[in-house]
């Protein structure tokens, strides 16, 4: 993890137990975590036909074949892009809750796999372990960890309430949906796919379209819930068997089609067949079923008021696979969100509500339907440039201040709008998706400089919430723009930064060549304050490599280009880092010194939070050294500092050294009441690993 300084990122370690940690204050401050069960969408309106599939998939769940060999546990329905997949699965999983066969609840996700940034199986989990009520603190990393706490904790909802049934909607592949298996014989996992899934050893049922009667039934349907007196296919019997016909008997075609006959209650059916026939390229659609879907969206659309087309333009060029109001005004160029508009969109089935209030979000083909509309059209194709710089503006700016609020100290200005740190995390994870991938727009030249700059101000947020692997992917955009446009600054700092999350992902030999191309990049432009910085992270890599010698020589040279830029936290951070290097070579003897230079420095400049990491490492060096009552005293004033900033990973760590000198002074009862206060601090930095290690510690020492 680093600390961002001057516009780059520099790591600080020290201290004991468990390897070497950085500067970088982490605040948590977590409620108890709310539960989603029952999150289940509500039943389609109108929903018609599928009576055999629908049996198929209730007698697949039915709990009477409970734990009998071959009983189903997982089922997959497929189909193409609109042919009701959800709509079918939504509808079984009602019935089975109406005939109490989940008592322990449901879970439904949305992978979002036709979407460019389809969620992974590890943010599934995530989500899912939300849902659940587990803190996020509690959330390892990993596919595999979240699997097995995943399974655990619906374990024991079962043993509690009963079996739950889990909804893994729209997936792209097996690899989606398999680490959602919740265990056990009696939870159900039910998955939606474009693509048949035969590698998760479920009852596959493929879907295909409706029969023409079930069509009809849908559209007289639609238009009734909407008015009871609309018999208007009903009177148009003949026209509306054509619509039907030429909607591909889509369900989701039919929806759109009914849609504009509500919109419009003096339009014949008959018209209506024929706008559709005249319709450019509506028949090759209709040859793979998804033609048809665009002539629907095309109609919808050249129906809708101005502003309502303009915004479903807009709403298509939106990064994310979902909006927040707050986005959506300022993809509108508006100060407040349009929600009017927004509710007419809703109504006519182009727009979705998504995740929560206040958050919205459109139907893969929709999405894919309004882009093409934009690409279609040079003075729209400008529009949406126009909007989506707005978007990133936006995100920068707001990042850039929550960025501030992860890094501030007492005595520092200020950063607006939050409030305090909770406020700026819950912001930047209620916009994480949308973020992420307005970084990915570094790859267009017209928004790089601005996606690169926005990039650098998550890898703070992404090091606090431990996402290594998204912050790898964040500083190798910003690295490939920077190198595109030239800019050797920057593509230094990206490669600066990327070395630090390579190394905090467990990739150290990668993390070492990141800060050397990073140190020949700032040496090439003479940029010697940043080079000490490259220096001080290559160091880090090099130490936890096992190259204690090269560690030194690199901070001896940090320390020195510190100095000579009258740096002097820097120089203080360097010395700090140098004690490391220095025992881990074996020269015990300058150890202490380094440490000491290092918190008078830190004193010296107003730095609280880096005297306590200094402290911290005073302390561990003088229990090494067999001094344990003056390493209890320094770890001491060390936890004192770490808990002032909250910063509960190195809270952990100094408790975790503090149980170390107790265990040397042979105080067994103290060091494991230290051993369990460390892992009840890690617990609290989403640092599971070491939480879990700390506790393995107090139980050996458990009487």
């Amino acid at each position: 993890m680093g600390e961002q300084y001057d516009g780059d990122h520099q790591d600080f370690r020290g201290g004991e137990f468990n390897g070497p940690f950085t500067v970088k204050a982490e605040y948590h401050q977590h409620g108890p975590a709310p539960t989603a069960l029952d999150a289940l969408p509500p039943k389609v309106a109108g929903f018609t036909g599928r009576d055999d599939q629908l049996a198929e998939l209730l007698g697949a769940f039915d709990p009477a074949g409970g734990e009998a060999p071959g009983a189903v546990l997982v089922a997959a329905v497929s189909g193409l892009g609109g042919i009701g997949k959800t709509a079918l699965a939504v509808e079984a999983a009602h019935e089975a809750c109406a005939k109490r066969w989940f008592p322990g609840g449901v879970l439904f996700v949305n992978l979002h796999g036709y979407d460019d940034d389809r969620v992974t199986a590890e943010q599934a989990l995530e989500s899912l372990l939300r849902a659940l009520g587990t803190s996020p603190e509690h959330i390892p990393n990993g596919v595999d960890a979240r699997a097995a706490l995943y399974r655990s904790v619906l374990a024991a909802r079962e043993r509690e309430l009963g079996a739950v049934l889990v909804l893994a909607d729209n997936a792209a592949a097996a690899e989606q949906v398999r680490p959602l298996h919740p265990g056990g014989v009696r939870h159900r996992l039910l998955a939606t796919s474009r693509s048949k899934l035969p590698q998760l050893g479920a009852r596959l049922l493929p879907l295909g379209e409706l029969s023409p009667e079930e069509a009809y039934d849908l559209l007289d349907r639609a238009l009734r819930i909407a008015a009871a007196d609309d018999a208007r296919v009903a009177n148009e019997r003949e026209a509306a068997g054509e619509l039907a016909s030429l909607c591909g008997y889509l369900p989701l075609a039919l929806q759109i089609a009914a849609a504009l006959l509500v919109l419009d209650r003096d339009k014949p059916v008959a018209e209506l067949v024929a706008e559709l026939a005249e319709s450019g390229d509506r028949l090759l659609h209709l040859d793979d079923g998804e033609r048809s879907v665009r002539a629907a969206f095309d109609l919808s659309y050249r129906r809708l008021p101005a502003e309502q087309a303009r915004l479903l333009r807009l709403l298509a060029l939106a990064p994310g696979p979902e909006v927040t109001a707050e986005v959506v005004a300022v993809l509108d160029g508006v100060d407040r969100p349009p929600v009017r508009v927004l509710d007419a969109l809703c109504r006519a089935h182009l727009v979705e509500p998504g995740s929560g209030r206040g958050r919205w979000r459109l139907h893969d083909l929709v999405r894919v339907f309004g882009v093409g509309v934009v690409k279609g059209d040079v003075g729209l194709w400008e529009e949406g440039d126009a909007a989506r710089g707005r978007v990133l503006g936006f995100y920068l700016r707001w990042a850039r201040v929550a960025d501030g609020w992860l890094r501030w100290l007492p005595g520092r200005p200020v950063p607006e709008r939050f409030g305090d740190r909770t406020g700026a995390l819950a912001w930047l994870d209620s916009e994480r998706a949308g973020l992420m991938a307005a970084v990915q727009w570094a790859r267009e030249e017209r928004y790089a400089d601005t996606a690169v700059r926005l990039s650098e101000r998550l890898a703070e947020y992404l090091a606090w919430r431990r996402s290594f692997d998204d912050w790898i992917t964040v500083c190798g955009v910003a690295r490939e723009a920077a190198h595109r446009a030239g800019n050797q600054v920057g593509e230094a700092s990206a490669w600066n930064s990327l070395g630090i999350a390579l190394r905090e992902g467990g990739r150290t030999g990668e993390a070492v060549d990141a800060h050397i191309r990073a140190r020949d990049l700032m040496q090439a432009v003479g940029d010697r304050l940043r080079e000490a910085i490259a220096l001080n992270n290559l160091g880090i890599a090099l130490g936890e490599g096992g190259r204690a010698g090269e560690a030194v020589d690199a901070h001896i040279r940090a320390r020195e280009l510190f100095q000579a830029e009258g740096d002097r936290p820097g120089e203080a951070m360097a010395w700090n880092n140098l004690g490391f290097a220095l025992g881990e070579a074996g020269r015990a003897e300058e150890v202490v010194d380094a440490h000491i230079r290092a918190r008078d420095l830190f004193q010296a400049v107003g730095d609280r939070h880096g005297e306590a990491t200094a402290w911290n490492n005073i302390g561990a060096t003088l229990r090494e050294a067999g001094r344990v009552e003056e390493a209890v005293e320094a770890c001491e004033k060390a936890l004192e500092g770490f808990r002032e900033f909250e910063d509960w990973y190195r809270a952990g760590r100094t408790l975790a050294n503090l149980a170390l000198a107790h265990e040397s002074a042979a105080r067994p009862t103290e060091a494991r009441a230290h051993y369990l206060q460390s892992a009840d601090a890690y617990t609290r930095a989403n640092a599971p690993t070491e939480a879990a290690e700390s506790r393995t510690r107090a139980e050996e020492l458990t009487p």
